[in-house]
């Protein structure tokens, strides 16, 4: 899958990339545009980067969805369309995770994305989020990677979860394509 050594380069060099392009199937059709904010979150930047250039992401389902809250997706481990998913949302790359990068100048608005983590804030890896609605109660306790600046729409159509932490049943949708952008 990610090669460790590889990755610890990736992670090490400074973010070359402005963006990522998503291409979403399912309930939802379209392309998602992502600004990254290589400055607020340079580590997780380019963990994403480095997941979304071996092509980590490609199938990986939004397992997670909140009305009014958010759309979670990243899974790489057990998240793929094509596999048991079962298990989405429990896992990550094998990458290592991150120490958090908060922001004292960024809050957690409409568009604003995410990365998701266990408890402990220095356990994000691959699996992200987008904010359908502003979220205050996140700054602080988030690494804030970027904001959706085409697309919205799209992010506005992903199926809803179920139940009150949003798990997705049936047919996900689905990110059939994550590219990076310069």
């Amino acid at each position: 899958m990610f090669k460790l050594a590889a990755a610890l380069t990736v992670l090490a060099a400074p973010a070359m990339a402005d963006g990522l392009d998503i291409t979403v199937a399912g309930q939802a059709n379209g392309t998602i545009h992502i600004d990254l904010f290589e400055d607020t979150a340079p580590l997780h930047v380019a963990q994403i980067e480095a997941i979304a250039t071996e092509g980590g992401y490609d199938g990986v389902v939004f397992h997670r969805v909140i009305e009014g809250f958010m759309a979670q997706t990243g899974d790489v481990e057990f998240g793929k369309v094509d596999g048991d998913t079962a298990r989405a949302g429990m896992g990550g790359s094998e990458l290592p995770d991150i120490k958090a990068e908060f922001s004292n100048e960024l809050s957690f608005d409409r568009g604003v994305v995410g990365m998701a983590r266990s408890q402990s804030p220095d356990s994000a890896n691959s699996q992200f989020f987008i904010m359908f609605a502003p979220g205050p109660f996140l700054d602080g306790q988030y690494t804030i990677v970027g904001q959706v600046t085409e697309g919205m729409d799209v992010v506005d159509q992903i199926k809803l979860g179920d139940g009150p932490n949003g798990s997705v049943t049936g047919a996900p949708d689905v990110m059939t394509k994550v590219v990076v952008t310069e």
